[in-house]
């Protein structure tokens, strides 16, 4: 898995696989050798129990008798296979449409760091002592918060950053982002400078979660549009914060060369930009020796009031190339103050400007599609254009990279199965069980108020290998039962009672080992949080439907191959072998890309359409 993805991803991945290598060597050197010596005695079983031992058997009794009725379970899934596929479709289509609905996306969990933190910029031309004062007054704002326990400001020219202190997790009852709102109300009110504040440092570097790239060849009309989506995304629920990567457009002197005029008179650009670095910049005349004997340079340029003054400037002297004669800056361009970019950025040789949100109340997913909504409807000159950048960009690569992972996953799980079974369509019923947990996922983090994100993504990720060792369990005992000589409905009944324990047992001891991280005590406890509570809601519901829905498939699947082995016969006894192959083949691709099925509930709804008609009364 390349990129960020892989960064992430790679250390749980190897931390899965080498302890089930790890423990895969132990299960077969050093389990079966602690069981023959520390084995149960003799008259274990027959003896009487007391004490604790009563109360188990009792337990295990009872559980047998559980597993007798699972068994019955079974057998009357096996006679409503449609019923138990509608079923599992339901629970398919059910998950799609509440991450659709209600369920979030972000790129990272939301973190509590005990720490939140104010990005003040006041405007480029500030002096520092203005920066100061908003800064201070902006850490005395904070300190008026309960949670609050101190602030380190640091300024520069025209921005600065404030820390602020809220003490551990543990000794308070809000969170950083409770927090964090508060201030931001009482933030609201001032002026004179742009106060972002920042509660969750995850998400991207310490970035704002929403973030749209704007670029085109000219500054000043992409200030236009930035300011026009800008006005629109403060619209949108959830935006907060909402501002550019830049600072607001600085004063600056705009002159305009009349370059006809000018090189009418013999004076060139290069002449004029000449006389204007002399003016502003300075040039070096000569040097002079102070007291001391050292030698300093010498430059002249205006004085500071009159590289202040509009008139001044007019009047500046432009001399003509090859004359002695003076001209009037005034009298060859056009001089006038303006507003121009505090800093240019480039983004494939294009100038960039980025619109930035924090999110607050709503998932960063959800925010972020508003934002490229407005974006794209938006009406944009030629070469210009908009794209996602930062943590929303960070977050779609994200996500495609999980997603090819997962199909790799379960792409390698098949072949695995496909050699560990001897065929290719007995793994069938365990990938179509992979689907069932995402019910389980889905639910877990909407009601613990977890999002889809990189975290949770790793939890689904690890999920398939949980959720297709329950189904294996249960096909590898059906497997060897057919081999025995059962008939494939009393292999899948058998095979249930027989595996209901160790498949519950796998499952409440992966249970109880996330539950810890799900809870998510401790300082960024909430960080791991998602994906332990993606493994638990999805083992949950997995486990219950495999229990059913496995065997179902399984039968379903194996009466679909007998029937295609059947036509196959058919066919070559009247087409030959080469013609009936390709038909069969063709026929199963189309059962397995649903085709068939689809053509078969058109046609059963024409035939009843028809025979209404025919028996309405003519």
């Amino acid at each position: 898995m390349p990129g960020l993805a892989g960064e992430w991803f790679r250390p749980f991945a190897l931390t899965v696989t080498c302890s089930v290598a790890v423990s895969l060597f132990i299960s077969f050197t050093l389990d079966p050798m602690l069981s023959a010596f520390w084995g149960d005695p003799p008259d274990h079983h027959s003896a009487p129990k007391q004490g604790l031992g009563k109360v188990l058997d009792k337990f295990n009794h009872w559980f047998d008798r559980q597993a007798s009725r699972y068994g019955k379970v079974i057998a009357w899934a096996l006679d409503h296979r449609r019923s138990m596929g509608a079923i599992a479709l339901a629970s398919f289509v059910a998950a799609i449409a509440l991450q659709a609905t209600v369920g979030g996306t972000s790129f990272m969990p939301k973190q509590d760091h005990g720490a939140l933190k104010v990005e003040v910029r006041t405007p480029s031309s500030s002096s520092l002592a203005y920066t100061r004062g908003k800064m201070e007054k902006v850490s005395a704002i904070a300190m008026g918060i309960k949670e609050v326990k101190s602030t380190e400001v640091y300024i520069n020219q025209a921005s600065g950053n404030i820390w602020i202190d809220i003490g551990e997790r543990s000794e308070r009852k809000r969170g950083a982002g409770e927090i964090g709102s508060e201030l931001r109300q009482k933030l609201a009110g001032m002026v004179g400078g742009e106060f972002t504040v920042i509660d969750d440092f995850g998400g991207g570097g310490g970035g704002k979660a929403v973030q749209i790239d704007f670029v085109g060849p000219d500054s000043r009309k992409l200030m236009e549009i930035t300011n026009e989506f800008m006005a629109k995304l403060r619209q949108v629920p959830g935006a907060v914060d909402v501002g550019l990567s830049e600072q607001d457009p600085k004063d600056e002197l705009q002159i305009e060369l009349n370059r006809g005029l000018a090189n009418s008179m013999g004076i060139s650009a290069g002449d004029a930009a000449t006389s204007l670095r002399v003016a502003f910049a300075g040039v070096e005349v000569g040097d002079w020796v102070d007291p001391t004997g050292e030698a300093r340079d010498v430059a002249v340029r205006l004085h500071p009031d009159d590289r202040l003054s509009l008139e001044h400037i007019e009047r500046l002297p432009i001399k003509v190339a090859g004359t002695n004669q003076m001209v009037p800056l005034d009298q060859i361009a056009k001089v006038s103050m303006g507003k121009g970019p505090a800093g240019i950025r480039h983004k494939n040789g294009m100038r960039t400007i980025a619109v930035t949100a924090n999110v607050e109340g709503r998932a960063a997913g959800e925010v972020l599609a508003d934002a490229k909504k407005i974006a794209k409807e938006m009406n944009y000159p030629p070469g210009f254009g908009q794209g996602v950048g930062g943590a929303s960009k960070n977050q779609g690569e994200i996500f495609s990279a999980m997603g090819i992972g997962l199909l790799s996953g379960i792409g390698l799980m098949y072949l695995v199965l496909v050699m560990q079974f001897g065929s290719f369509t007995a793994p069938g019923g365990v990938m179509l069980s992979l689907p069932l947990s995402l019910i389980g996922v889905v639910v877990g983090l909407i009601v613990t108020g977890g999002t889809l994100n990189l975290m949770s993504l790793i939890g689904v990720i690890m999920l398939m290998g949980l959720v297709a060792k329950n189904a294996i369990l249960l096909l590898d005992a059906a497997r060897k039962r057919e081999e025995e000589g059962a008939n494939r409905h009393q292999a899948l009944i058998e095979a249930g009672q027989m595996r209901l324990r160790p498949i519950l047992m796998t499952t409440f001891a992966l249970i109880a080992g996330m539950m810890p991280v799900a809870i998510g005590m401790g300082n960024g406890g909430e960080f791991y949080r998602p994906m332990a509570v993606a493994i638990i809601g999805g083992t949950v519901t997995s486990t219950l439907l495999t229990l059913l829905v496995v065997p179902t498939f399984y039968d379903s699947i194996e009466l679909a191959k007998e029937r295609m082995i059947a036509k196959f016969h058919r066919r070559d006894e009247r087409w030959g072998t080469a013609l009936a192959f390709i038909l069969t083949f063709v026929e199963a691709i189309l059962a397995l890309v649903f085709v068939r099925l689809v053509f078969r509930l058109v046609m059963k709804l024409l035939s009843f359409v028809t025979r209404k008609q025919q028996g309405q009364p003519a």
